[in-house]
């Protein structure tokens, strides 16, 4: 179940921060000023100038690397179910009614600006749909029987004796 919350937080938190960090970057390259271009005049633009770029596509990689390993590994099945039913919550009230599922976006000038853009970029995630695709490849596996199951374990049969043909001695 823990596992499930850190998806969930890692998913929301962290791929709608790193959304509105590579969304900013691609809104500034697109008019320009992360070209080298500040009001209209040229700007050398220092080596590395894209390092908000770079952490948040690092950012998304480390959450698809998260989402990945918890789909793909054998683990509890509470830790995709978990994600996947918030997220598909979400989705359901976001299609019921848009007002109020994006009201749950955390947007008071009193919250912290990571937590504006975690939740801006959230936002952007439910509007487009990817909570959506997410929250239903989360789910698939909780559809699988053998995660429901334990592995079988050769070494714990305890009812089995092997029985020698001689004596004990």
């Amino acid at each position: 179940m823990l596992l499930g919350l850190v998806v969930t937080a890692a998913v929301l938190a962290g791929g709608g921060w790193a959304v509105t960090q590579a969304a900013a970057r691609a809104a500034g390259q697109a008019t320009g000023q992360a070209a080298g271009q500040v009001a209209g005049q040229a700007v050398a633009v220092p080596p590395g100038g894209d390092q908000k770029l770079w952490i948040a596509l690092g950012a998304m990689a480390a959450v698809g690397l998260v989402v990945g390993l918890v789909v793909a590994g054998r683990v509890s099945p509470l830790a995709t179910f978990v994600p996947s039913m918030v997220l598909l919550a979400w989705t359901v009230v976001y299609a019921l009614d848009p007002a109020r599922a994006l009201s749950l976006v955390p947007a008071q000038p009193s919250v912290n600006q990571i937590v504006r853009e975690a939740g801006a970029g959230a936002a952007s995630l439910l509007t487009s749909g990817v909570l959506a695709l997410l929250g239903v490849a989360l789910f698939i596996p909780v559809l699988m029987p053998s995660r429901w199951s334990r592995p079988h374990d050769d070494d714990s049969d305890e009812d089995y004796e092997s029985s020698q043909e001689g004596g004990y001695y």
